[in-house]
């Protein structure tokens, strides 16, 4: 069968999720497993937390229930809240919490009768711009909903455009806006990220959120003790399957976009565009190669891509390949790495693994 399988270590995982918890000791850590779970698996990553993880958070309805028809019975969270008034029932029917930014969202709240009050998460737009009530309007919805029989255990919520940033003073103005509306309430919070978690222990409140630390990314722009000691979750890996030894000038791949510099060995590897690896990758992306360092030589195929290993003996037909995460040897190559040679970022990578890409777990 094709050698390509996405290994998933929970162990990991677990490690990652715990050194959230560690970061911010006065704080719960929600596990956020939106977007199957960063590409990694909704449903077993949420077992390999389940007995650590007070809550989850998802996106939306669909990823909670396919959770708890798993068995998941954690507290769930819906990030963006409700779509449309009728999936009230459901919130209700699966024991919901729900993330409120907008009014409408509210009068559907007032208009429901739950069968036991609703945990609601006021959003708060601190400067993000996308969901969320403005500032000036945020006191007077917190009032209506704590007044509602319906709602039970409201905090506040906001999420942050630079917490990743070394420039701090927007996530300044965004934390004053927040603290003060905080105060005004007498209101928890829950406002840090994975880079806030790690980076801004002035967010950290009653609830905390880490989501792709959680799956051994560093989020930072400039790493930093905490973040060094993230373990990569998932290892993408396949194997070599052809080789081919080529004079110096000749092109390899669609457009001849790489030619070789000098007479040089390359290596075909079973892994595309089809199955995630994104086309965006320019010459010299780096890949592990019978655990030693080698650069993607060419356009990236549907179904393979081709890596120079003229400097690699060692590399032949089997040796392994990873294109992220951790190799036998033990050798590591993060996919925060690679995501820079696309000119993109590692959430876009892992969430793009495709089905036909099996996850193979370890450390259940």
């Amino acid at each position: 069968m094709r050698p390509l399988v996405a290994d998933i270590d929970l162990d990991a995982l677990r490690h990652n999720y715990r050194l959230a918890c560690a970061c911010a000791p006065q704080s719960q850590s929600v596990a956020v497993i939106k977007a199957n779970a960063y590409g990694h698996g909704a449903v077993a990553c949420a077992r390999a937390l389940a007995s650590e993880a007070p809550a989850f958070a998802v996106a939306c309805l669909e990823e909670a229930i396919t959770l708890r028809e798993a068995g998941i019975q954690t507290p769930i969270v819906l990030l963006e809240g409700i779509f449309a008034a009728d999936e009230l029932p459901l919130v209700d029917q699966y024991g919901l919490w729900l993330a409120v930014h907008s009014r409408w969202q509210v009068q559907a709240l007032k208009a429901f009768t739950p069968s036991a009050p609703i945990p609601v998460w006021l959003k708060v737009d601190s400067g993000m711009h996308r969901l969320g009530f403005a500032p000036d309007e945020a006191a007077s919805v917190w009032r209506t909903l704590a007044a509602m029989p319906e709602v039970d255990a409201l905090h506040l919520m906001s999420h942050f455009a630079t917490a990743d940033a070394t420039d701090s003073r927007y996530f300044a103005q965004q934390m004053a806006i927040l603290n003060g509306l905080a105060t005004e309430l007498d209101a928890p919070l829950c406002l840090a990220n994975s880079p806030a978690t790690l980076a801004r222990p002035e967010a950290h409140g009653a609830w905390n959120r880490p989501g792709v630390m959680l799956y051994g990314s560093d989020p930072l722009e400039t790493p930093n003790a905490l973040t060094r000691q993230l373990k990569p979750v998932m290892t993408l890996r396949s194997e070599i399957i052809a080789l081919r030894e080529i004079a110096a000038g000749e092109p390899v791949g669609y457009g001849g976009r790489f030619r070789a510099p000098r007479r040089s060995r390359i290596a075909v590897v079973a892994a595309g565009y089809g199955d995630g690896y994104d086309r965006h990758a320019i010459d010299g992306t780096p890949v592990l190669v019978a655990g030693r360092r080698a650069s993607l030589a060419g356009k990236v195929s549907m179904d393979m891509l081709t890596v120079d290993v003229t400097d690699n003996p060692e590399a032949a037909i089997g040796s392994e390949v990873v294109l992220w995460g951790r190799a036998q040897n033990g050798a590591v190559l993060s996919v925060d790495e690679v995501a820079h040679h696309c000119d993109t970022i590692s959430y876009t990578l892992l969430t793009g693994m495709l089905p036909r890409v099996p996850r193979r777990y370890s450390g259940r």
